[in-house]
């Protein structure tokens, strides 16, 4: 995934609905890869270096800066330095650069998917021992904690990251070819918040493909590759109340000592409904329940943008995606869609939590993706450094980088601003993208999950794509992530 797409101490290990640990939610060298800088006061031998959204520092750098500085204590210089476009690249840059003990960037924009690998190796600052207790208390309070707890230590609940967007997927859906098979504002209102099962929405999008101009129904990621793993098929899993790893509490560890539990019947139900999407006919793969035929094969080997296009183009009815792609299809396109005309609403579930196999699991999931701003522990203006971070935490802060830049505030409490509302177009889909943030699921982020990842993208894709069944792929993946566990 691109960086746009993709506990307090005693943290519970107790089984826990996810929605209980969201409480918040009722509210290639180091250095020479990064690249493009917007300087504030005083250049950078001065300033406070930030290592950042490459497309964010050539886009929108100086309005950036300019809001950090509005909002830090003090006179605080910034400059943004653009890092790798790719998170995983990111990531091997700054694996490089922490090693190598670079002092600069001070700051590091960090994917939740990995910061945790960043903490359990000891590259980067503690901020519960940098920042002060009303810092800490203002982000136990107000964040959304399943997001927040990304960036603690697993083990003592430490904090290593200042939260800065979360992101959500929802499915998003063409309204003016949901209009054509008669659908109306009433419905659209009500699926903006409540939830569908698997079996209702794929009956619903093959009724308005069928009474549509739309060629197919649904555009989603499914290639082998981060994005299948952490996401895509993460949401679909759980919403079957399947786990990985035995649920909810065992997202972060103990790697070895945690049940392995994808060769399960929940597990191999979802890929079969998946394989059944594809399907051009019902085989002893797929589920006689649902319709064949939902999504074009072709899924198996795209990504985001692949599905962006595909609804934005007219092909697809409705596409699973992150909020960028709401504000790229509404606003940012060459040939955008009307807003009154592009909808959004969570992702369908399979079973209830009630019903789920795997504590935590069930319902409707939104994979949880989104970056935090981590320190360098190496950095030469540390005091500053902290400045910039409180900063990132005003309200006018994350309201601001929501109006320039589509970054979602970390905080629910301003899901329901005026100020939130009013930002053309995403203050239209706050309703939605605020159940998805209230049911996100984390993916299961430990030193070993760069393997485990790869293995599970590519058995779910076989299974989907029909090159192995549903029940082999599942059996062979517990084998693998077996081993991978093991070897820790």
């Amino acid at each position: 995934m691109s960086d746009r797409y993709s506990q307090e101490a005693e943290r519970t290990h107790s089984s826990v609905s996810r929605r209980t640990f969201v409480k918040a939610a009722g509210a290639s060298g180091a250095a020479a890869t990064l690249a493009g800088c917007y300087g504030g006061n005083g250049g950078s031998g001065d300033a406070v270096v930030v290592g950042i959204d490459p497309n964010l520092v050539e886009n929108v750098g100086d309005q950036v800066v300019d809001l950090i500085e509005e909002n830090a204590e003090g006179d605080v210089g910034v400059e943004l330095q653009g890092g790798d476009q790719d998170t995983g690249d990111r990531r091997s840059t700054y694996t490089n650069l922490l090693q190598a003990n670079e002092t600069e960037p001070d700051l590091l924009l960090m994917d939740n998917g990995w910061v945790n690998v960043f903490i359990q190796r000891g590259h980067i600052a503690n901020l519960s021992d940098t920042l002060d207790d009303d810092d800490l208390s203002l982000i136990e309070d107000e964040y959304f904690e399943s997001f927040t707890a990304t960036a603690r230590d697993p083990d003592n609940g430490d904090l290593y990251g200042v939260p800065i967007f979360p992101d959500y997927p929802t499915m998003q859906y063409r309204k003016d070819y949901a209009r054509e098979a008669g659908y109306s504002d009433d419905d659209f209102e009500q699926w903006a918040t409540e939830p569908m099962t698997w079996q209702e929405w794929a009956e619903v999008t093959q009724d308005i493909v069928e009474n549509s101009s739309g060629e197919y129904g649904l555009a989603t990621q499914w290639d082998v590759y981060e994005g299948t793993a952490c996401c895509t098929w993460n949401e679909v899993m759980s919403s079957f109340g399947g786990a990985y790893f035995g649920g909810f509490d065992n997202l972060f560890g103990p790697v070895g000592e945690r049940d392995v539990t994808v060769d399960r019947p929940e597990f191999i139900e979802g890929l079969r409904m998946m394989r059944t999407f594809v399907a051009e006919e019902h085989d002893e793969h797929t589920l006689e329940e649902y319709p064949t035929g939902v999504a074009p094969s072709a899924i198996t080997s795209w990504q985001e943008e692949d599905a962006r296009q595909a609804i934005l183009a007219g092909e697809a009815v409705m596409q699973r995606n992150w909020p960028y792609a709401i504000n790229q299809n509404v606003e940012v396109a060459d040939d955008p869609i009307p807003v009154e005309d592009y909808g959004a609403m969570p992702v369908p579930y399979g079973v209830t939590e009630d019903e789920a196999a795997q504590p935590g699991t069930g319902g409707t999931t939104a994979a949880l993706g989104g970056w935090h701003l981590t320190l360098n522990p190496n950095s030469e203006r540390t005091e500053d450094a902290v400045a910039v971070l409180r900063a990132t935490m005003q309200d006018d802060f994350n309201l601001g980088m929501f109006d320039i830049w589509g970054w979602i505030p970390p905080k629910p409490r301003l899901f329901d601003t005026d100020e939130a509302a009013q930002v053309e177009p995403m203050g239209n889909y706050m309703e939605t993208l605020r159940v998805a943030g209230e049911n996100a699921m984390p993916r299961p982020v430990t030193t070993v999950w760069p393997d485990q990842s790869t293995l599970i993208a590519e058995e779910v894709n076989s299974a989907v794509a029909g090159d192995k069944s549903p029940e082999d792929a599942a059996a062979d993946l517990q084998t693998g992530l077996e081993e991978i566990e093991q070897q820790g």
